[in-house]
């Protein structure tokens, strides 16, 4: 049995165009072209594109599909460490999941009791973050991501869990300046962006526009922004606002 493309689009979600392309790149040629010039699929091209979608889903590029296809020799065994990789990555989402709740809660702890927030694992805020997940946050500024890599692979473990508590208070200090009503521009605010500017010089220097970049990225990367949100509502919006303030004041 063999479906059209436009069979296929609309049972794997996929658009006509993206098949289209994945045909012109050789990653999933279709069973056979008709007299209409009409690609048609049958089920083992139908099976290439479920890994094609699962590996895509795990945020694998065209090129490693394309040699992950090409390299394997048994469908079934594929298949098998598909799922591997998918369980994996449930486990890291149920880690992060339960890791931004536990923030939740201290969050709406504090401000029903008007205390500070206090964390007794700073750490917390970033278990199930992996390496990779600061290189794909990190995608739009390629030399900082490299930079970032060479200062992490040469840190201790101890060094680089100090970092993720200094990482943790700031966003934290900052949530509580934002929930206090200070403006992005105001002092406290400033100071503490002034901090991440002179860490952030520590791995590189950071022209003008490319910082300007990065502020812009807080709101437009889902990544950042989804980090930010969970801390609380607006933050996200508020450190961007925050760097560009300071941008405009000290770095012009």
């Amino acid at each position: 049995m063999a479906w059209p493309i436009a069979e296929v689009a609309r049972m794997s979600g996929v658009t006509a165009r993206t098949l289209r392309h994945y045909d012109e790149i050789g990653l999933l040629p279709p069973a056979w072209i008709g007299s209409n010039g009409h690609r048609y699929y049958e089920e083992r091209q139908l099976l290439q594109l479920q890994q094609i979608l699962v590996l895509r889903a795990l945020g694998v590029g065209l090129t490693e599909i394309a040699r992950i296809l090409g390299d394997q020799v048994d469908e079934l065994e594929a298949l098998r460490d598909h799922r591997r990789r998918l369980v994996a990555e449930r486990d890291r989402l149920d880690a992060l999941a339960a890791t931004v709740s536990r923030t939740i809660a201290d969050l709406e702890r504090s401000r029903k009791d008007g205390t500070p927030m206090t964390i007794n694992r700073p750490e917390n805020l970033f278990e199930g973050i992996q390496p990779g997940d600061v290189d794909a946050s990190l995608r739009d500024f390629p030399e900082h991501a490299e930079a970032a890599r060479r200062a992490t692979a040469a840190m201790a473990p101890a060094e680089i869990e100090a970092g993720q508590r200094e990482r943790t208070a700031r966003m934290i200090r900052l949530a509580e300046l934002m929930a206090a009503g200070h403006p992005a521009d105001a002092e406290p605010v400033q100071s503490t962006i002034d901090e991440e500017y002179r860490l952030l010089g520590t791995i590189r220097s950071v022209p003008t526009e490319e910082y300007l970049a990065i502020a812009r990225s807080c709101t437009e990367n889902e990544q950042w922004s989804a980090a930010y949100e969970a801390i609380a509502q607006g933050l996200a919006a508020y450190q961007r606002a925050a760097m560009e303030a300071y941008a405009a004041a000290r770095l012009s």
